[in-house]
């Protein structure tokens, strides 16, 4: 029997006391509520069909072969799930990751997801979703480990940021729902993760202080705030058709997040409708039978062995002796092989699926070589289709956002004297794989970041460099291309080596980040500081571009003679070819930020927990992230306090100029609505069906009043009601549109807005509610430029 009772009470009163100015209560979060049973699969959400043909295979399966579909193998991929000959069943290929098809050959390394974010371009999002999904499927994986919601970007230092699209859930979820829509219409199964929670790299998993395990960092979170936030981008993902989510390494409230019965049963597979397995994180499982009862479906990597390294597994054998000793119902197993099977049947992946490209295996970090036999192998496949690199280039610059342009010191119009500066403009010069997961200080000093570390990484088949494609740039426009690329000799010697004078400079600076640590300055790497100070000593025209994960400080944004400054993030394999279209007007610049870049990093609340004691610690439950803030992080908390920035969220310059006009609001209904939705209503994939209702629009009119075509991404905000309750954002985002304009030409573009794009979470009611004073509404070019304002009332 579900219980319920006592969770919406304790994150009530936790929630005002972090409000408050009184200290956080941990107590209050002593463990997350249990909820069971694990609902079962019904097929909701057009995999009835599907469903029933993986329940005549389950009635066929023996004890043994259903532990095997629930229970990572040894094999080729990332992760894998054995095959059973006697049903021809292939197995399952699982691979990383959310920027490229990781440990392959002749596979495409794509914008990473914090560049695509910040192109606020549904149809290249989605285009980039199906591509990856193509190339997945040429190299015989049918489970892609993407995209990615959490971590969510609570804090700027969080190492994995740059692999999720955007610190705001509203822009979140919306990539995530197009990337997952992207990678199913090529027939692979999306994972989306890291549910939930997953805000810091630091004590992720479980370490050994003196003999003593000491427990992965435990993220307490209010009721409302998971709702509204961190929960928001995966309802959109099950809305989607997600079939797997990937529970996290770090606890919630407590309790791990693999086998927390709140998170699982409850949220996502009761409230959000969730039809699909959950699949654990590498090694997140630390339970058997407590996990599954929870709601974990598949355990990875399961049980492997190759070398040095061994795992065995909380299910498989543990699995066969709790069914045999009726420990464990056998009707769960069942359930968790259905969820696994049924989105399996549903992509058609039981039909002429390629096989395993043959070189898979020498290229994987957590398989075994000698069991690839198991596996039908394919010949090697080169899986970079038609497109892929024109929309990687498209992508790239769609996602690199100008910041500055003084002067008019962009585009470039074929630079008679032009001169490149940094150690991130040149080709990489320590091989073209940047896995580097388990050394945050491995990142090679001279070569660009097109894409961050870790398993969200990918294997370069080649990168086009800043400085490769501005040489070819120049040489086509018969420009002199000087170029200085050692940071060191440039703040030592200065530009002395140059001859002329150029009269454009370039500056390229890069920040790195990983999976396994998190950041330590937000100021880019290599003394960029000193760099920019060197280069506009001589230089009174310096364009500054910034390659990396997320917000980068620039102590020298205001300095008169850097002209413009570029926000180019990890764009990819075609990076060179990106940046050379933005600058020389070829792609008039679209980006907005998806996230704030503060003036000084102190001016973000850090949101990590680390320090020299707890590292030391002997408490097994030391480590305690207290999400105090609630839902003001990034720009939300920027307007609560009222504090300045550098550039604000959905922040970005055009080579033209736009205006907004004549906001306009009406409602799609003919009734009075009840304030929540009602419970007869079915529950679908992503919720109850009544919040996906639209129940308003807004309308706005846009217009290039500049000299130029371009794209313009009118943004809408919404305000609720000081009734609501307090730690309510001023302002949230729930609507954009990236609308192309040439000169003089005019559009409406129109805003629906859903029940639950209104609507708050009432932690008593247990509902989604809609306020009953008027909510405000607002739209501009981004969170601070706000041109045209009404309210709605609902």
């Amino acid at each position: 029997m579900a219980s319920i009772n006592k969770l919406w009470c304790l994150s009530l009163l936790g929630f005002f006391v972090a409000l408050g100015n009184a200290e956080w209560d941990s107590s209050l979060y002593a463990s997350s509520d249990s909820f069971y049973p694990s609902p079962k699969i019904s097929g909701s959400g057009g995999w009835e069909e599907s469903l029933s043909k993986a329940q005549t295979w389950v009635s066929n399966l023996t004890l043994a072969e259903k532990v095997g579909l629930v229970t990572g193998s040894s094999g080729p991929c990332a992760g894998n799930i054995a095959p059973i000959e006697r049903i021809g069943f292939g197995g399952l290929c699982l691979q990383d990751g959310p920027a490229a098809i990781r440990q392959a050959l002749y596979a495409s390394v794509f914008p990473a997801g914090i560049a695509a974010g910040a192109s606020w371009d549904r149809g290249l999002i989605n285009a980039r979703g199906r591509y990856l999904g193509e190339e997945f499927r040429a190299k015989g994986s049918h489970i892609a480990l993407a995209p990615v919601a959490g971590p969510l970007g609570r804090s700027p230092f969080g190492g994995r940021n740059w692999e999720g699209f955007a610190t705001d859930p509203y822009l979140s979820g919306v990539a995530m729902e197009e990337t997952v829509l992207g990678l199913q219409a090529a027939g692979v199964q999306a994972t989306s993760k890291h549910y939930i929670g997953n805000e810091q790299e630091t004590q992720r998993n479980p370490t050994t202080v003196n003999g003593t395990t000491i427990k992965s960092i435990s993220s307490n979170i209010d009721d409302r705030t998971l709702h509204e936030l961190y929960l928001w981008p995966f309802a959109n993902a099950v809305r989607a058709g997600s079939a797997s989510i990937m529970c996290s390494y770090n606890r919630l409230n407590q309790t791990y997040g693999c086998e927390n019965s709140h998170t699982l049963n409850n949220l996502l597979k009761t409230e959000l409708g969730f039809q699909g397995y959950v699949m654990s994180d590498w090694g997140a499982t630390h339970s058997g039978v407590a996990a599954i009862e929870a709601g974990q479906d598949m355990d990875m990597p399961g049980t492997i062995s190759f070398g040095d390294l061994s795992s065995g597994s909380f299910f498989g054998a543990n699995i066969t002796s709790a069914v045999n000793n009726r420990t464990l119902d056998v009707a769960r197993l069942d359930d968790m092989v259905l969820r696994i099977l049924t989105p399996y049947f549903h992509l058609h992946q039981d039909e002429n699926f390629p096989p395993v490209d043959e070189t898979t295996g020498s290229l994987n970090f957590f398989g075994a070589r000698e069991a690839d036999k198991i596996f039908k192998q394919g010949p090697l496949v080169d899986a970079r289709g038609e497109g892929h690199a024109d929309l990687i280039r498209e992508l790239g610059a769609a996602g690199t956002v100008l910041l500055k342009n003084e002067n008019n010191a962009l585009p470039l119009s074929s630079p008679k004297n032009l001169a490149i500066f940094g150690n991130d403009a040149s080709d990489a010069s320590q091989g073209l794989y940047y896995f580097a997961l388990f050394d945050a200080f491995s990142f090679p000093e001279f070569g660009t970041f097109a894409v961050g570390g870790g398993s969200g990484a990918g294997r370069f088949s080649y990168i086009v460099s800043p400085l490769e494609a501005l040489k070819a740039q120049g040489q086509a426009d018969s420009t002199l291309v000087q170029y200085i690329l050692d940071n060191k000799y440039i703040t030592k010697a200065g530009l002395e080596s140059l001859a002329p004078v150029p009269d454009t400079c370039l500056v390229f600076l890069k920040s790195w980040a990983t999976e396994g640590f998190d950041r330590l300055s937000l100021i880019a790497e290599s003394n960029s500081t000193a760099v920019v100070a060197a280069v506009t000593s001589v230089c009174n025209n310096t364009i500054v571009v910034v390659h990396g994960p997320g917000p980068v400080i620039m102590p020298w944004a205001d300095n008169p003679n850097v002209t413009a400054i570029l926000a180019a993030h990890y764009p990819g394999e075609q990076t060179g070819n990106s940046i050379v279209d933005v600058l020389y007007g070829k792609t008039n610049p679209s980006g907005h930020l998806p996230y704030t870049i503060a003036k000084n990093a102190d001016d973000y609340a850090y949101n990590l927990v680390n320090s020299s004691a707890l590292l030391a610690s002997t408490d097994p439950n030391a480590w305690q992230a207290d999400f105090t803030e609630g839902q003001l992080t990034d720009y939300r908390e920027f307007d609560a306090f009222n504090k300045s920035v550098a550039y604000e969220f959905g922040f970005g310059l055009s080579y033209t100029s736009f205006s907004l006009a004549d906001l306009a609001v009406t409602y799609t209904f003919t009734s009075p609505l009840a304030r929540t939705p009602s419970p007869a209503t079915p529950i679908v994939p992503g919720g109850n069906a009544e919040l996906w209702d639209v129940i308003a629009s807004v309308s706005v009119t846009v217009a290039n009043t500049g000299s130029v075509g371009g794209q313009t991404v009118p943004q809408l905000y919404i305000s609720m009601p000081a009734s609501v309750g307090a730690g309510t954002p001023v302002r949230v985002l729930r609507g954009f549109d990236k609308v192309m304009l040439e000169v003089g030409e005019s559009k409406t573009v129109e805003f629906e807005l859903m029940r639950r794009d209104l609507s708050y979470w009432d932690v008593v009611a247990q509902q989604w509610t809609l306020p009953s004073e008027s909510i405000g509404v607002s739209v501009g070019f981004s969170s601070r430029d706000l041109v045209v304002s009404g309210s709605l009332t609902v």
